[in-house]
Parts: C-alpha cells; structure tokens; sequence
C-alpha cells in the first residue's frame, strides 16, 4: 500500500467514533444470484513510469479515441471495448432482473410527480416575452415568445421535440436572440459530447439559415449590428480555445478569428455586457482570469485589454454607466470584493474598492440594474440575496422565512425595473419563483414547483447540524426525512456529496427524491470542504495538498450519522458523480466498511493517469484543481489517493457504477478500468454492477423524463439492499 494512504487510514483510525454496529438483517436478492457469472476483463499489462515511479495499468487497453467511437464500421479493438461494456450492461441487467417491476414503479412514480404541461414562469426582454414550455408526454421543450405582452399571439421559435425525433440524443444550447428581435442563434448536439453546431432561424419567415459552424461551446454573442456574431470553438481536447466572428449568410470558412488562447491551462469565452455596450473576450483558469474589450456598436474594431492575467488575481467585471464594477480577490481579498475603474483607465492600479471585503461573508456574485446592485453573498454556508441603491442607501438582505435553503437571482435581462426575479427552495419547499419589488422590499410568489399527487411539504422535515471533523472543522450537513424518521439507528439513510472546483451542493428541494424519503430513507448532504459553502477558506482547504480533508470530512460525517443514531453501518448509503464519483472511490478504500451501498455516477477515478494525459479534455485545465502530476509532490500525493490506484485486496460495498460512452468529461474508460480492477481485486460477494448508457455522455440521456429512467435503477438498488423494494409509496 502506497505510504501516505496508510498514513491517512492511520489517522482515521485514530479519530474513529465508535461505530454503531446494530444490524438492520436485510439481505438483496441480488446475492442470491451466485450462478450470474460477472465480465472479467482481458489484461494486458501496460506500465506508465512517472519519476521513476512505475505503474502497471492492465486494462489501459479500453481507451478509445473518438474517431473509433464514432466510425460506422468497428475496428477489432472498438469492437472489443464495446462487447465489454454489452457484457457488463447484460450482467448488471441479469443481477438486477428482479427489480425490474419496481424500477418501473419507481420510473412512474418520479415522472408522475412531474406536471406535464408546464411552462417557464415568463421573462421580459427587449419588447418581448420569453417562455419555455412542455406539452404532456413530450420529452423535449418548447422555446416561445409573445410580442408587447402575454395576451399576444404565441410565437414558436423552437420546438425541440421535432428537432431531437431522429436523434437518440439531442441537446439545445445557447439561445439568443438577434438585437431586432429578428433572427434565433442556437447551438445543437446531436452525440452528447458537448460539441455544438451553430444554427440560425428567421424568426420572422420560420425558416433556416444556410449558415452552420460546427465544434462551437453552443452559444453565440450578438453585436449590435443584428448581423455579427461572435462564439467559441474547442481543440481536439475539447478546450475552449478561440473566438470567432461570424456575418450571417456568409461561409464559416470565411470567419476571422479574433482570438486565439493559446495557454492550454486557459479556456476562452465570449459574452454582452448588460448594457449591450461591449463584447467580452474572456480567458479562465481556476487561479486567473483575463478579459479583453470591443465596442458593441463596432464588432471590427480592435481588442482592447481590460486587465492582463496574473496569476492568482481572479476577477469577473459588469459595466453600469460609465463604470466598470469588478468582483475580485485583490488585496487578499479571499471572500472577494467589489471594485469600480472608469471605462477609459481599466487596468488594475485604477480600482478603487466599492463593496468592501468581508470575512464572514463569500461574495458570489452581482447584477445591475438602473437604481439598484444586487449581490448574492454566502454567509454561514446559507445563499443570501443583498440589494442596495447605487448611492448605498436601502442596503438589505431579502427575507425569505427559512433558516437553511438555496436562494438565487433568476432571469433579468431588463436594466430599467425595480423588479427582481429571484428563485428559492430548501429542502422541504419546491422551486418557488418570486419578483421581488426592490422599492417596497415586497415579495410576489409567480410560480412554485407543482408536484403531481397528494404532496404536502408539511409531512417533511429537514435539519442542519454542525458536524466536528477530526481536524477542528465544523462541516455542515443538511438532512430531509420524512415525519417519524426515528433515529434509532435502524433505518437506511443515504448520504449525498462532491467537494470540488469550489461548487457548492446547496440543501435544494427535489420531488424525485420523495420516491426514498416516502420509503423510510433519509437524505443527507455533507458540505464538505471542496466546495465553497462556507467561503472561499472552505475551497482552498479542499484542493491540492489538502485534497484528503474532502474524502476524511465525508467520512466524519458519515460516522456522525450513525453515532447518533440517524443510521448504522447497514443502512448507511453514498452517492456522488463526477468528482463526487472520485469522493465515492476515495472513501471506499480508506473506509469500506463503513457503507452498506454506494452509487459511483460518472465518477473521476483514475486521477493520475488522466492527468498525466494532456490529450484528454479538461486535464490541462485542473492543474490549478487537483495540482500537476509531472511535479513530484503532487504525483506522490495524487496517487496516494487516486482511487484506481489504492484498490486493495479486502471486502468492499456493494455499488452501482454508472457511465456514458460518449461521456467527454469522464471518459467512460475511468470507470470502465475501475470495476475490471474490482472485480479482480477485491474479497467480499457484494454486488458489483456497471451501467454504461451507450448513447449518452457525462450528463445522462437526454430527454425530459429518460434520464429518470437511471435513477430508477440507482433508487431500486439502495432500496433492495435494505429490503424495501417491495415497498409501495407511503405518499
């Protein structure tokens, strides 16, 4: 075992709470079928040396490129890889055929809580009314509008429905609209890869430009001549790389680029002040950001430099008047502040503070508005909404009445309204949207989530606690169940986390959720340091060489759980995705024992290998993230975490491991050589299953309601391993 996993594991040992061992005695049919014999993967021995370091990789060999995905006839090797992933699906779809029935319960249960017909909540921009609809039993939307106000007569701009009939999956991105209203800009992706082509439509005649540019990031930023478009292309690694300008009804080929990021640590951006005064050309890394300037009213005029990159000076800018308001952590300002500079003197020697840096309070963001600066603010780990007059008169905070929820500044295109439109949710209160009145300090409900069925939020509770982590830390947890959870130790609750790129897992509500918490399961959210909830420290304390603390705070949580008796051992489920998949993937190996079941989503797990690969998406990107292997110290503690490559001989949980093959985030071979290496290693009988939707990538099927069809199959998989997949809705 590599040195420093057993320094860790020594640590939690060390500050282990004395574990509830009191069983619940279920046992999943699932066990039961010792006569399915699972896929064992071919080996082939391949050894990627790193600083002298030898590592051996026998399923590197199920790497694919996209070209071989794609091609219409398979070679030898893509057909090799393809019959792998068949087998698992056939083996997982074998183990699990006894909950067939109940998946399907479960599927009708979710998509029957979901009201059919529904649309947006309208939004007002530019003389028109915005709305998004569904019609019953259609899986796609409606994008529409009305001119001057609701009573107007309904115009269709996209109906997605059509457009996605012939695809197995089809995704629509980045919808705008042309300054006079005239023409629709959208991106599409046929593949799930996250590679749009740029599509426009005639609003006024219905009909298709012959204009198409393929491999954009989907979104196109209008100047203000209703003719020129700017947008974003991606590399053979699917970074976002150069800015384009387009003229409509001209060739792609005769585009100009107007930008090319040639650091392939950075990714480049194009967007509209709100002003509609500048185009901006961004360019981002997770340390340091750049932006560049033209006038709106002259899409050929030259870039100017707002503010050159430094390292470790982050920023984010808006323009109101004749000012530039930029968000930023300069001066040590880590919970970041806001500063102003004239439109003329725009480097950073010119700021001048504005909204002062506070540190109690995490500054997420600002809106402008032609009397009003909104600022969402994290305070405590809670979303809080500040509203102030430009002069700092009438400085508030909106009150929504709850103590712990997720609040967020919605839709507002217009600059001259007093109204706000906000949305918020907690855990026991679906979506509500609200326009908030920011002269009368009032609040107008305009629409909450509709939950089909006999929904009543007031049999629900919810909870916050303070959890100790082994280090001092105090890591919030929030938790929802339904009314006569007895923590008695007895009943299964599953705990929910992710803890990276500082994104934050807010306590939202979510009527899918209800199919577990009707059946007797609690739901837990660990805030774990990573994200960003309780402020930037929160972030920096969860990345590079303090990576662990995300994994041993996950775990703290979890023992906290079942000390006090919310659960135990036997009842205790996980989950995450992503780099939650790679949370799920650490504290298996440092804790096995500690979890009846885990659902392993998409997950991030060969964390060296990959980022050693400069070729895959995204890895140059996360050096500032994860650290650079090609450095020693972040290579040797790397790889003291990285789950593939701590993989053990000893008993491990029962999960369900879930991937897309055309996923461009998480190539599918992450998890794919994670459970052959499982399976191979490890000593126990528990179920160990892989779903690989082969016609999706990181973000599931596409579809309003298909993609409930894998959380059917992850809900029906907790439930059965602890005897409740018989279990009808006590809704």
């Amino acid at each position: 075992m590599n040195q420093s996993l057993v320094i860790c594991l020594s640590i939690v040992n060390m500050h282990s709470h004395n574990i509830n061992k009191e069983k619940m005695s279920y046992t999943s049919n699932m066990y039961q079928k010792n006569d399915i014999k699972a896929p064992i993967a071919r080996k082939e021995s391949h050894i990627i040396t790193t600083h002298g370091d030898d590592r051996e990789d026998n399923y590197y060999w199920m790497r694919l490129t996209d070209e071989q995905k794609t091609a219409k006839k398979l070679d030898d090797h893509t057909q090799e890889v393809v019959d792998y992933l068949n087998a698992e699906n056939d083996y997982t779809n074998k183990m699990t055929d006894h909950l067939k029935p109940f998946q399907e319960t479960l599927f009708n249960e979710i998509v029957g809580r979901i009201k059919q017909t529904d649309m947006s909540v309208p939004y007002r921009d530019n003389g028109y009314f915005y709305i998004t609809r569904y019609e019953e039993g259609k899986e796609y939307p409606i994008h529409a509008r009305k001119e001057g106000s609701l009573e107007a007569v309904e115009q269709i701009m996209l109906n997605v429905n059509e457009l996605a009939s012939k695809y197995e999956y089809y995704a629509v991105s980045g919808l705008s609209v042309s300054p006079d209203n005239k023409i629709l800009a959208y991106g599409e992706d046929p593949v799930s890869r996250r590679q749009y082509t740029l599509r426009f439509k005639n609003l006024e005649t219905g009909e298709m430009y012959d204009d198409q540019i393929e491999n954009t990031t989907g979104g196109a930023t209008w100047a203000n001549d209703n003719k020129t478009v700017f947008y974003t292309r991606k590399d053979d690694a699917l970074r976002s790389y150069k800015i384009f300008k387009h003229v409509i009804g001209t060739s792609a080929n005769e585009d100009i680029e107007v930008f090319h990021e040639k650091d392939d640590t950075f990714n480049a951006f194009v967007y509209k002040t709100k002003s509609e005064k500048y185009i901006v050309i961004g360019s981002w890394a997770t340390l340091s950001q750049e932006y560049q300037i033209l006038d709106a009213n002259h899409p050929d005029s030259e870039l100017k430099m707002f503010q050159s990159r430094v390292r470790n000076l982050e920023h984010s800018i808006g323009h109101y008047g004749d000012k530039w308001y930029i968000r930023t952590n300069k001066d040590g300002a880590k919970n970041f502040k806001v500063m102003t500079t004239t439109e003329d003197a725009t480097t950073q020697e010119n700021w001048v503070d504005y909204i002062p840096h506070r540190e109690n309070a995490f500054l997420e963001g600002m809106d402008f508005f032609k009397d009003y600066f909104v600022l969402t603010e994290r305070i405590n780990g809670i979303t809080k909404i500040r509203v102030q007059k430009w002069n700092g008169e009438n400085d508030h905070y909106i009150d929504f009445g709850e103590e712990a929820y997720l609040a967020y500044t919605s839709t507002n295109p217009e600059f001259d309204t007093v109204q706000l439109r906000v949305g918020f949710t907690s855990l026991t209160t679906p979506n509500t949207t609200f326009d908030y009145d920011m002269n009368s300090q009032t609040l107008k409900k305009l629409k909450q989530q509709e939950v089909i069925g006999d929904f009543n939020p007031n049999n629900y509770a919810s909870e916050r606690i303070m959890v100790d982590a082994r280090d001092g830390a105090r890591v919030p947890v929030s938790i929802v169940y339904k009314k006569g959870y007895q923590k008695d130790g007895k009943q299964p609750l599953l705990l929910y986390g992710y803890g990276s790129y500082g994104n934050s897992m807010d306590p939202y509500f979510s009527s899918v959720r209800l199919s577990l918490l009707d059946r007797g399961f609690a739901f837990a959210i660990a805030h774990i340091r990573g994200g960003q909830e309780m402020g930037r420290q929160w972030y920096e304390d969860g990345k590079f060489l303090k990576k662990k603390n995300t994994f041993t705070d996950f775990i703290d949580c979890g023992k906290y759980l079942i000390d006090n008796k919310y659960t135990s051992t036997d009842g205790l489920m996980a989950m995450g995705g992503s780099a939650g998949g790679l949370l799920m993937g650490a504290v298996i190996n440092m804790e096995p024992n500690m979890w009846k079941g885990v659902v392993s989503a998409v997950p991030f797990v060969d964390v060296v290998t990959t980022m050693l690969d400069e070729s895959i998406p995204l890895t140059t990107g996360e050096f500032d993230e994860w650290g650079n292997p090609k450095d020693k110290e972040y290579y040797d503690y790397i790889k003291s975490y990285s789950p593939l490559d701590n993989i053990e001989s000893k008993d491990y949980p029962a999960m369900l491991i879930t991937t897309g093959y055309h996923d461009s985030q998480v190539q599918y071979w992450e998890p794919a050589k994670w459970i052959a290496k499982l399976r191979e290693m490890k000593t126990d009988n528990n179920p160990l299953l892989l779903h690989t939707n082969m016609g999706a990538g990181h973000g599931g099927a596409s579809g309003r309601f298909q993609r409930y069809k894998e959380t059917a199959l992850e809900y029906a998989f907790f439930l059965d391993l602890v005897g409740r997949a018989d279990i009808v809705s006590e809704a």
